[in-house]
């Protein structure tokens, strides 16, 4: 019983936070959040029973933020009783702080100690960051401190361990960091240029027969971003010193490797036409806190951040075969020393009154995305590799072109037009048998009515070769939302793998639920199936296994 009166506590909070802060208000200002993530799994005969401990989970969060005058401080006490949801990382249990800090932070100075989040240039080098969905937070307990001398400078230094459950990591991270406003200390009138300089070491002791390890990993940055007019762009590259190569969770002792990234980026924009397009390499940037390989395929212990740069898309169908960004060297069970790819987004408005735009208008969209292998040769019985072309495209990983259209008829009447070609390998990407081409069609239209009412359907078919048996050849998918006003929605949806050869496989994964929000507050609940796979918010992924049950969701801000 004890889970559920901690959650009753949690749920109570906001209301003995309201009174103190209305005692208290001219001694600071306290504000917060609340997130409880609840499901409740049942036995089914289609997706199998339950066969985990705990059938009820919940994930709970309590954030409370005091600031006074320059000064701040936060503490997030979390909760993951009696288990964390299905698939999170296992160090993630019972009841306890996960997070605090104490800081100042004025115009010219900012200094924070205890958990902070932190990020130089776009994340290559260093990210520390929170997804609750995804089940991560790789905060850093330490000291962090930046120093604006003028509006052109900022510089950054920084020192701790990166959380690892409710502990920290075995390795410690030193960061450095300096923005450079070019454009305003050369005072350039019309383009913008601004330099930014990083470096990050890693210090992680192991215990391994090797007299010439070196616990210490150094890691060096430099970008530039540059402006002018309608055109945008910028360069960022990572040079990674040498570190050892870990096989399944185990370092080999006399294996060291070096590794780098590049990330260019060039865009676009005028009235009506959008154009988008990134560049990234990367050999053997995978860089961890704590080499454990039980946490990192939890997507745990991470310094930098490396999205898989495709689009992100909406639909049930359309993300069953979803690129993860593959930054690793391996020479087991596969050689793979990187990736090198991009992707280019073409945004085109058709003008409103033309043949082809109608009255209201027309939005196309159009994105590319091709992700590859580095070009090298591989020694696996030696684990070395040499050769390695830098800008050489190796074993194909992932290709994917995808159109949408998206049109007003009247002003009731909207409609979106999706599709998308895919190519998946899977024996690279999660380490399968099996290559998948599909083509997936999509088409939803919406219906406005008085007072915010509103209709949505969404139909689509995934058209496929592939052969794996759970994810089947051909599928079918539809959706159903009906809001009643900006407060109250509900909404039915499935996919159904109708082409499976194996009939008793052939599973509708249906979903029904709805949400209420009255201002800061969001309830959400559903009941339905989980299609096994990968969950992926901003181009980061975990797994998760089939299953069955009932969610609720609830969060609120004060």
């Amino acid at each position: 019983m004890n889970q559920y009166r901690l959650i009753a506590v949690l749920l109570c909070a906001p209301f003995f936070m309201f009174s103190q802060e209305e005692e208290k208000k001219d001694y600071g200002k306290l504000s917060g959040g609340i997130e409880s993530n609840s499901q409740y799994y049942v036995d089914d005969p289609k997706t199998g029973d339950f066969e985990e401990e705990d059938h009820f989970r919940s994930n709970n969060y309590l954030r409370l933020n005091y600031t006074y005058k320059n000064w701040f401080a936060h503490v997030q006490v979390e909760s993951y009783e009696p288990n964390a949801i299905l698939n999170f990382y296992p160090k993630y249990m019972g009841t306890d702080i996960g997070t605090f800090a104490v800081g100042y932070k004025n115009d010219k100075i900012e200094a924070t100690l205890g958990h902070f989040y932190e990020q130089f240039g776009s994340g290559l080098i260093l990210r520390s960051w929170e997804d609750r969905q995804l089940g991560i937070n790789n905060s850093i307990r330490g000291a962090n401190v930046k120093y604006r001398p003028t509006d052109a400078l900022e510089f950054s230094a920084l020192y701790g361990r990166q959380r690892d459950g409710f502990e920290v990591s075995d390795g410690s991270i030193f960061g450095f960091n300096a923005e450079i406003g070019l454009s305003s200390l050369f005072k350039f009138e019309s383009t913008g240029l601004d330099l930014g300089l990083s470096y990050v070491g890693r210090d992680e002791d192991l215990d391994i027969d090797n007299s010439n390890f070196e616990s210490l990993t150094n890691s060096f940055s430099a970008r530039l971003d540059f402006s002018e007019g309608n055109i945008y762009s910028s360069i960022e590259y990572i040079k990674k010193g040498e570190d050892i190569y870990v096989e399944l969770g185990t370092p080999i002792p006399d294996r060291y490797f070096d590794g780098s990234a590049l990330l260019f980026n060039f865009g676009y924009a005028q009235s009506g036409l959008g154009i988008d397009a990134t560049f990234r390499r990367m050999e053997n940037m995978a860089f961890f806190s704590q080499r454990n390989e039980s946490a990192n395929v939890f997507n745990q212990n991470y310094i930098n951040f490396i999205p898989s740069l495709t689009k992100q898309h909406d639909y049930g169908l359309t993300n069953i075969y979803v690129y993860q960004a593959q930054p690793r060297l391996t020479f087991n069970p596969l050689f793979k020393s990187g990736e090198i790819g991009g992707q280019i987004d073409v945004y085109y408005n058709i003008k409103k009154g033309s043949a082809l735009g109608g009255k209201y208008g027309t939005k196309l969209a159009f994105n590319y995305a091709t992700w590859s292998g580095l070009k090298g040769e591989f020694n696996t019985t030696e684990r070395t590799y040499e050769d390695t072309d830098f800008l050489g495209f190796g074993e194909k990983y992932f290709e994917e072109m995808s159109m949408e259209i998206r049109k007003k008829w009247a002003p009731k009447w909207s409609s979106i037009f999706s599709i998308v070609n895919a190519y998946y390998n899977a024996r690279y990407v999660e380490d399968r048998t099996g290559e998948v081409n599909a083509t997936t069609i999509v088409g939803e239209v919406t219906r406005k009515f008085n007072s915010g009412k509103s209709l949505r359907l969404e139909l689509s078919h995934l058209f496929s070769d592939d052969q794996l048996s759970e994810r089947a050849e051909d599928w079918a998918g539809g959706t159903i939302e009906y809001n009643f006003n900006s407060r109250l929605s509900i909404y039915a949806n499935d996919i159904w793998n109708y082409g499976n050869p194996d009939e008793d496989n052939q599973i509708h994964y249906y979903t029904f639920g709805g949400s209420y929000t009255k201002g800061a507050t969001r309830v959400m609940a559903s009941y339905g199936r989980q299609r096994g796979g990968l969950v992926c918010v901003g181009g980061i992924c975990r797994f998760v296994p089939e299953n069955t049950g009932f969610s609720l969701s609830l969060s609120t801000s004060f």
